[in-house]
């Protein structure tokens, strides 16, 4: 289990925001839980110092791309890119630096699964340099995939098939428990359990984070086989969770 920091980019900055309050609408502002005084290379720098492989940076929105550029020049093949990656941009996002691409939204067509967009993907993105986002929400028992800053949910469900089907053309993949994901509120220790029994390739867990107790709890559900990373509990982004603590957490057992 490995801690895998992040870089959160809205409006240029690296702030922490409750992900369910993203909106297209731009007259409605999300709720930000922390906006940071330091610049996105300063956070690259830090994680580069620590030697904190596998992170993240997503560029939540339009007008996040020169903070993007700013974070991957710190550390060129240290972090990962995600937000509004496409075939046609990809080669350029990796040649500015990203170790790999992280996507969600271009998967979907009108909230439906599109093979042929995953093909598009495959063709355009090595494997072992490509990242799929499967955040998602809990509907009637099953965990549905959320796309669009999470506001639309779509065809896609969870399950070991899906893991096994898309890990022939991904690297690794990114769940973000989206109901609690900034809230601080605890893990969802289900999804956890669930990712540990369904998928066979490196996954790392978002959402809810608040101590180390969830660590230790998100350890347990996981095997040891989950890896997470932590937003707006982090004192990093303004919350209390030690990051010298966390940064510990570098390799897989």
């Amino acid at each position: 289990m490995r801690f895998r920091p992040c870089i959160d980019l809205h409006q240029g900055k690296v702030k922490q925001i409750v992900g369910a309050t993203l909106r297209d609408d731009a007259a409605q502002a999300p709720t930000e839980n922390f906006v940071s005084p330091h610049s996105p290379a300063w956070f690259a720098q830090t994680y580069r110092r620590d030697g904190l492989t596998g992170g993240h940076v997503i560029q939540l929105g339009p007008g996040n791309e020169g903070a993007a550029r700013e974070a991957l020049s710190a550390w060129p093949g240290g972090l990962q890119l995600g937000g509004g990656i496409t075939p046609e941009n990809a080669s350029g996002w990796l040649e500015a630096g990203a170790a790999a691409l992280v996507v969600t939204s271009f998967l979907f067509a009108n909230g439906d699964f599109s093979p042929a967009r995953l093909e598009a993907l495959h063709q355009a993105i090595p494997r072992e340099r490509l990242v799929l986002d499967l955040s998602c929400r809990k509907v009637e028992g099953e965990y549905v995939v959320a796309c669009q800053r999470w506001q639309k949910l779509t065809s896609l469900r969870l399950s070991r098939e899906t893991f096994l089907r898309l890990g022939e053309v991904c690297g690794e993949f990114l769940v973000h428990a989206v109901e609690v994901e900034g809230l601080r509120g605890g893990i969802d220790q289900e999804l956890v359990e669930k990712l540990a029994q369904w998928c066979p390739f490196p996954v790392t867990y978002a959402g809810g984070i608040r101590s180390l107790e969830d660590v230790e709890r998100l350890r347990q559900a996981g095997e040891d086989r989950v890896d997470f990373t932590v937003g707006s509990a982090l004192d990093l982004f303004g919350g209390s969770l030690p990051y010298d603590q966390l940064k510990s957490f570098r390799e897989t057992p």
